[in-house]
């Protein structure tokens, strides 16, 4: 990728300067003085904060960009991303989970794994990186590619060895769409449980996997709350109102309380298998039937959150749903253990959860044309998948075009899967191909991959190995 062409880019670089060495020192921040200087010079760039990290230094930034990177003189807005700096000799992490970015510093497995640097970017549209006024229409994975592209390329000469991209669901999502458009940025790619809607209308992969999940027993007593809590719905409406009364929430989004309800009952078993694992179904209601309307109310509030499908919880992810209706598609599934007479509304549409005053028009085209590219193009490229996460079931798979790249699902594992829980083999695998990727690979790992491991030791502040609490059915 970016190594090939390094040469002829400081030739470049060489020339210019000489040529022009006006222009090329006021382009390029110092190659010398104290990092946040350095990050500060970069036009478009200022500082938030600074937070104390031992080992390294951490900033929160703001970065300035176009609205519509096709015509930038049509607006801007700030960005937040955030850099956790090493050494400017190490490799780069660029991660980001597609949604907000944390503002406390935070390693992802990938930036462990090579013991580097690791930039973190916000999503665009997700506040306070939203235009104002926002035109929605600008909210596309191309245009989140190409924030990412100007972040690198503005970043690249403080960061000049080795760049990794990653992220987790949507941001698995987010670092393959970035791979598509800008091919030769990144060294490598590791993308986490990514979902892979090609064909938004065929959604039968999900039936077929809630069909086989797990146990027998914990699908029984998954599918038995899940039904009892819609027998109910009169009581638990009841208590519903009553909780939405305390809190001040309200249904207008997504149009009453009974569409709500039913929307949180339905995430119930996908919820389930998002974040728990099979030794956490001996939580789960064992005879339904004759459970207390308390404690069916408890296990869906517990697993699905009665608070999401209210104004207050779907508005900081109005971002997810438009672009879930536009572009990347939505999961549909059935529910053959539940009588047709209890269920209303099925799985809604994400254009359901998006305020009205917000035009969607789906592009069938634009999941299609990723999964061509990634089976016919994918380039030091790894997906990793969860044995038991319900989004893995529509995976990104490899054609005869891609090289070096893999695709590896990890045992029993959510959607907090990783390459530390693939199996032996294969994590050692993985590791040694991100090494590589990020050149800092040594002799021995390159003659014996087995013999790979980390090179940072794990920090259980900065490397969080469980699965982000976020709503089911969104990735």
């Amino acid at each position: 990728m970016r190594k090939a062409l390094r040469w002829l880019l400081a030739l470049v670089v060489l020339i210019g300067t000489v040529s022009t060495a006006g222009v090329a020192t006021a382009a390029q921040p110092e190659a010398t003085g104290d990092i946040k200087d350095r990050l500060l010079s970069i036009p478009g760039m200022s500082l938030i904060e600074e937070k104390p990290y031992p080992g390294y230094r951490f900033f929160v930034l703001n970065y300035t960009q176009p609205v519509d990177h096709r015509n930038p003189s049509k607006g801007t807005f700030q960005q937040r991303i955030t850099v956790l700096h090493k050494d400017v000799a190490r490799p780069t992490v660029f991660y980001t989970g597609g949604y907000n970015v944390s503002t406390n510093p935070g390693r992802r497995e990938p930036t462990q794994i090579v013991d580097g640097n690791q930039v973190s970017m916000e999503y665009r549209f997700f506040t306070p990186s939203r235009p104002e006024p926002a035109d929605w229409s600008k909210l596309d994975i191309w245009q989140a590619a190409s924030d990412q592209h100007r972040i690198f390329k503005a970043l690249e000469p403080i960061y000049s060895e080795n760049w990794i991209s990653t992220g987790g669901s949507k941001g698995g999502m987010t670092a393959t769409y970035y791979e598509r458009f800008y091919p030769r940025d990144m060294d490598g790619v590791v993308a986490y449980v990514a979902p892979n809607d090609v064909v938004n209308k065929e959604d039968s992969a999900y039936d077929r996997f809630f069909a086989t999940v797990g146990t027998e027993e914990c699908r029984a007593r998954l599918n038995g709350v899940q039904r009892e809590a819609l027998v109910r719905r009169a009581p638990l409406e009841k208590k519903y109102a009553a909780y939405a009364a305390e809190n001040g929430y309200t249904f207008d989004t997504i149009g009453s309380l009974d569409r709500a309800y039913e929307a949180v009952v339905l995430d119930y078993v996908w919820g389930f298998w998002q974040y728990s694992t099979l030794k956490d179904c001996d939580s789960i209601p064992a005879d339904a039937k004759n459970a207390t309307d308390d404690e069916i109310w408890t296990s869906v509030d517990t697993i699905s959150g009665f608070s999401f499908y209210t104004d207050q919880g779907l508005a900081p992810y109005t971002p997810y749903y438009y672009q879930a209706g536009t572009q990347l598609g939505a999961p549909t599934i059935h529910f053959p253990h539940i009588e047709k007479k209890y269920i209303r509304y099925g799985y809604q549409p994400p254009r359901n959860f998006v305020p009205r005053d917000i035009p969607m028009t789906f592009q069938p085209w634009a999941m299609r044309d990723v999964d061509t590219w990634v089976k016919h193009n994918a380039r030091q490229m790894l997906f990793v998948y969860g044995e038991n996460d319900p989004w893995g079931a529509e995976p990104f798979r490899l054609g005869h075009g891609a090289r070096d790249s893999y695709v590896f699902t990890a045992p029993g594992m959510n959607h907090g899967a990783n390459v530390a829980g693939l199996v032996p083999d294969q994590k050692a695998f993985a590791t040694a191909r991100i090494l590589e990727w990020a050149g800092v690979a040594s002799a021995t790992v390159q003659e014996d991959p087995s013999a790979a491991k980390p090179l940072a030791r794990f920090d259980a502040k900065l490397d969080k190995r469980d699965v982000e609490r976020e709503p089911a059915l969104r990735p």
